[in-house]
């Protein structure tokens, strides 16, 4: 019978050890060839490791220990008691289908039990308009899904989902401590973050943004976008193109140290900072100064949606000339971000409140931003800093200057 060994690989250049993150199987379970079997921590990101063959799993390595990369953490030995037909259960991740697969035929297998009548599928306008076109109903379509196994995939976006329910806590009146391991990718950015207070000359400058113009241009063209391009607009992307256009016009900002020598960059490539189980993670949208608003909002999806299952690459991590940060999804009102070492500037966004501010004479109501740039002030004055954010505040309260020409705004939508 063949043994394979299961080693750590190398998450990345200058890595030398992680953190045996979890087990997804037993000592002892069969595990099927390519299914994922333990996640990874390093000190950028957590990878999954799967298995090379179909066998019975021997683990080595406890949960939560440290290793070093190369080491072996379990071996699998081919098992003959199985075939490809007589396998145990296993956890088989589902498949996705494409949605033009989706047919009466299909649905109709999955209907053993029923949904009341007159239901309605929470369907985006394009996915209604490709279930109309078969000639089915939501009911079939609830039916379906009602009597369709979902997997681990599905359950990790479930979780993640803003729409989850939130169950309240229960309130135990025993007093007790909990300690766990602090996973490598913590130790890291508590690590990071110290040094930035140290090792840097960190300012913050603040001003406030009248969000009126840039929720016109949303409210008008969501449905719109929705139906075209299945993506929900977001405010995210339009800071995205506002800073990177900013960050063409101030150059300092564009820049960070490197030993005695300052480097500029002629592109903007922003970290957009998301909050996952494992920690702060801040994935890179590339060459943003070239995007849509459209383009943007695609690929800050694609890449927080890695980041929470755990899927993120340390490629979609590397680099990243500037970062956002957006407090205000937790409802922060102000905030002073911490730098992104060896960047030399971060924005931080906030929540949005209807506040009364003086308009053209009158006082009137708006739905108010106010926006943080901390920045490294050995390279960046207190005059670029201001600019910088000026040049941002200009830009969102006139989103037509995103673009210039004919329907500008058309145009940034992709429409």
């Amino acid at each position: 019978m063949k043994k394979i060994d299961i080693k750590v690989p190398s998450p990345g250049e200058s890595i030398n050890e992680v953190q045996i993150a979890s087990w997804l199987v037993k000592s002892g379970d069969f595990v099927t060839k390519d299914n994922e079997i333990a996640e990874i921590d390093s000190e950028k990101a957590t990878i999954a490791l799967a298995a090379p063959i179909s066998g019975i799993i021997d683990i080595k390595i406890e949960e939560g220990s440290i290793v070093k990369v190369g080491e072996t953490i379990a071996v699998i030995e081919e098992s003959e008691g199985h075939s490809e037909t007589e396998k145990p259960e296993t956890i088989q991740p589902k498949k996705e289908k494409a949605k033009s697969e989706i047919t009466k035929d299909k649905l109709a297998s999955n209907t053993t039990s029923k949904t009341s009548q007159g239901e309605k599928a929470k369907l985006s306008p394009v996915a209604r308009k490709l279930l109309e076109a078969e000639g089915l109903s939501d009911e079939d379509f609830l039916n379906y899904v009602k009597n369709t196994r979902f997997d681990t995939k599905e359950v990790k976006e479930f979780l993640y989902s803003k729409d989850s329910v939130q169950k309240a806590p229960t309130i135990s009146t025993e007093r007790k401590e909990t300690s766990k391991p602090m996973s490598m990718l913590r130790k890291k950015l508590a690590q990071r973050l110290v040094a930035v207070k140290n090792e840097t000359a960190m300012l913050t400058t603040f001003n406030e943004l009248d969000m009126s113009a840039v929720s016109v241009i949303r409210n008008k063209y969501k449905d719109i976008v929705a139906e075209k391009h299945d993506i929900k607009l977001g405010f995210m992307s339009f800071f995205v193109k506002a800073v990177s256009i900013s960050l063409m016009e101030n150059s300092a900002v564009n820049a960070m140290i490197k030993d005695d020598e300052i480097i500029h960059y002629n592109y903007a490539d922003i970290g957009v900072a998301v909050s996952t189980e494992k920690g702060l993670m801040v994935p890179v949208v590339r060459n943003a100064q070239n995007m849509n608003l459209i383009q943007i909002e695609k690929e800050i999806a694609r890449l927080a949606d890695k980041a929470r299952q755990g899927k993120i690459s340390l490629d979609d991590l590397s680099g990243g000339t500037f970062t956002i940060s957006n407090g205000g999804v937790f409802g922060s009102m102000l905030s002073t971000p911490i730098l992104n070492p060896p960047q030399s500037a971060i924005l931080g966004m906030h929540n949005i409140i209807d506040r009364p501010i003086a308009k053209n004479g009158e006082v009137i109501i708006a739905p108010m931003m106010y926006l943080a740039l901390s920045y490294d002030h050995r390279i960046i004055d207190g005059k670029e800093s201001v600019t910088f954010l000026k040049r941002i505040k200009e830009l969102l309260e006139n989103p037509e200057f995103l673009l210039t020409g004919d329907h500008p705004v058309e145009k940034l939508l992709d429409l």
